[in-house]
């Protein structure tokens, strides 16, 4: 089960938004964080990304 966060960033020129997913990793098992940031439409694609 991944978990997510968001959080909205602004900058002077553009809206900017920080998502974390949390990602087991098949050969371990481990889990392990994807940080990215992008524009607020793009944050559902990634977060449904595997």
């Amino acid at each position: 089960m991944a978990k997510k966060t968001v959080a909205t960033l602004q900058t002077a020129s553009k809206r900017l938004t920080k998502a974390i997913k949390m990602v087991k990793s098949p050969k371990t098992g481990a889990y392990t964080f994807v940080e990215s940031i992008m524009t607020p439409e793009e944050v559902d694609s990634f977060l449904k990304k595997n």
